[in-house]
């Protein structure tokens, strides 16, 4: 599946927030939007037009799609399964986008960020019930046993109080991290 692989700086830029991209470089006073918050571009610096109605709705869209690191197509197939569903088809949406496996293992604070993760899985060193996954959209099903390859524990350690010195994410991630020693 393609991803995205320009600078996701800019991207962050774009939606005018950060969206985490760069993992605990956007903690920094290095972050993009920290040191140039305005949109990237020749006219980027000049005002910024008023966002209304369905450019709120595109730009919304797209920073779901930036975060969690999907193209068009891949985020339609989510959206057209999150309204099949029975319930709010926007819940049902962010509730199937957090269940991908790469996700997951960003929650858990084994990784610094989503393209991490993501990077993790397609290597192999996550593990689902017992079983070597390297899909990042693989749904996880609630309450799976998700675990990194033994020798791939030490690195997941050390990430995981990376994160936490950082600043987590989450209550959840801070757990785990107290769990990975």
């Amino acid at each position: 599946m393609a991803r995205h692989r320009d600078a996701v700086c800019r991207l962050c830029r774009r939606e005018g927030q950060k969206l985490f991209l760069k993992g605990l470089r956007c903690f920094t006073e290095k972050c993009a939007i920290e040191k140039r918050n305005f949109v990237p571009g020749q006219h980027g610096q000049s005002r910024r037009a008023k966002v209304v109605g369905y450019g709120l709705q595109l730009r919304e869209k797209q920073k779901v799609k930036r975060a969690y690191g999907l193209l068009e197509r891949q985020f339609r197939n989510y959206f057209e399964k999150a309204v099949r569903m029975k319930g709010p088809s926007g819940e049902n949406l962010i509730i199937t986008l957090e269940r991908r496996l790469d996700n997951a293992v960003w929650r858990a604070g084994l990784a610094a960020s989503r393209s991490q993760a993501r990077q993790l899985v397609l290597h192999g060193h996550v593990r689902v019930n017992g079983k070597k996954v390297n899909i990042p959209s693989y749904l996880v099903s609630v309450g799976a046993e998700r675990r990194t390859k033994p020798e791939r524990s030490a690195l997941a350690r050390a990430a995981a109080r990376a994160v936490q010195g950082q600043g987590c994410r989450s209550a959840q991630a801070r757990r785990c991290a107290d769990t990975a020693d």
